[in-house]
């Protein structure tokens, strides 16, 4: 308001000298100077309402953090008892808790999943929701809503190999198994890097003794190589047909270890800390 008068009192002057010509090229260029200013002030206005408004990522993490912190409460009133099998990860690990424990029988199993959630995000609260729980081996299912989210191959491999240090660092030998991103009517364009990832962590599987491969790929795609009807509404989430292929390929795969990594992990958590 200030400058937009200043200019017109300052042009009173040669306009009264130079007659209706300069007084009508004049009060054009007043109105583009306030329209420059008012848009200067919705600018500043829509700025402060974005830095105002959370961030995807931000309000993600929010979430996250408050699903690990109802874990870590619980697990303060009711600590869960060591050397069990322990199932971490994102939603299709979430939702797997009703028939979890008599899915895998007669081995104990722990769920904690955190829907949506990365990779990266279980190596943040590694020590919140996998290593105090000192399991006899770790389910891994995570990765799918990192490629979704736009990470590269390289950055979800990358996390993983991050996840792996870390439970070297605090469990040592304990196995990890992991199952192969799924294919889903909602992601099946991201087929293809899902498959990037997938053979990228098996290769690393067939280098350490720590590490399984678990591929429920081939039985969740049908004849002509798309997803079977498998999945409820979202075309994402799984009905109880496709945990009954995870079922059997993770029992296939942990059945014949698990009574020596139970022996194995009893035998860790009763030796005296320093």
């Amino acid at each position: 308001m200030t400058v937009s008068a200043t200019v017109t009192m300052g042009a009173m002057a040669p306009a009264a000298a130079c007659g209706n010509s300069c007084r009508t090229s004049l009060i054009p260029k007043a109105r583009v100077l306030q329209t420059v200013l008012a848009l200067c002030a919705a600018l500043a206005i829509l700025s402060f309402e974005a830095a105002a408004q959370p961030s995807p990522d931000a309000t993600l993490e929010q979430d996250l953090g408050a699903e690990v912190a109802f874990f870590v409460e619980a697990d303060r009133i009711a600590p869960p008892a060591a050397c069990q099998v322990l199932f971490v990860g994102s939603s299709s690990i979430v939702n797997w808790k009703d028939t979890l424990a008599a899915d895998m029988a007669p081995m104990p199993a722990i769920n904690r999943g955190f829907g949506g959630s990365h990779i990266e995000y279980v190596n943040r609260w590694f020590d919140q929701i996998v290593a105090p729980y000192h399991p006899r081996a770790i389910v891994f299912y995570a990765g799918e809503n990192d490629l979704d989210a736009g990470k590269s191959v390289e950055r979800v491999v990358s996390d993983f190999d991050k996840f792996m240090k870390r439970k070297t660092q605090a469990l040592g030998d304990t196995p990890v198994y992991f199952i192969s991103l799924k294919p889903s009517k909602l992601r099946f364009a991201q087929f293809s890097s899902q498959s990037r990832v997938n053979e990228q962590v098996r290769q690393r599987a067939d280098k350490r003794t720590d590490l399984h491969f678990i591929d429920i790929v081939p039985p969740m795609l049908d004849e002509q190589g798309k997803p079977k009807d498998l999945f409820v509404a979202d075309g994402l989430h799984m009905k109880p047909a496709g945990y009954a292929i995870w079922t059997k390929a993770v029992r296939a795969a942990l059945l014949p270890n698990t009574e020596e990594e139970a022996q194995t992990c009893h035998g860790m958590t009763a030796q005296p800390h320093p």
